[in-house]
Order: C-alpha cells, then structure tokens, then sequence
C-alpha cells in the first residue's frame, strides 16, 4: 500500500511540476522547475526498476541541460542576446 501511495504522490509532483513549468512566466522559475521535474523523472525511473536510465536522466536532462538553461537565462536577462560573439558595440 505504501509503494501506491508514494506512486501517485509522485505522479502528482510530476503534473503539477510540469504545470507550473508550462505556465510560469517568469524564465529563472521555469529553468528551475525544469531542474526539479527532471529529478522527479529520475525518481520515477528508479521506482520503475531502471537506474541506468535514472542517472542519465539526473545527469543530462536536470543537470547538464539545468546548467546550460541557467546559463542562456542570465544571458538573456543581462540583454546579452543582441550582442554578436562578445565583441563591444560602438558608439
């Protein structure tokens, strides 16, 4: 009864995680429910007996790809977007 219950309760964490991904406006709150949804993906996995899958998807899906995600939201909110190959606009 305890291993249904921890699955729904993790299914649940997975829907409303996805849904607040989806309907978050702010993009650094976005990027971190990514991060969180991809662990919770990960928990799941173990709990569907497949840890190899589980740790690629903590590795590359909340770690890797959070990280890079993080990384074009500072850019983007630094306004560093419009700026080609870091060179310096002139005047």
């Amino acid at each position: 009864m305890a291993e249904w219950l921890l699955d729904i309760v993790l299914v649940i964490a997975l829907l409303v995680t996805a849904g607040s991904l989806l309907w978050s406006r702010d993009l650094f709150r976005a990027v971190v429910f990514f991060i969180a949804f991809g662990l919770l993906m990960a928990l799941a996995w173990v709990r569907l007996h497949a840890p190899d899958i589980a740790l690629a998807e903590a590795a590359i899906g909340a770690g890797l790809t959070g990280v890079l995600l993080l990384d074009a939201a500072r850019h983007l909110s630094n306004g560093e977007y419009g700026n080609d190959a870091g060179e310096d606009e002139k005047p």
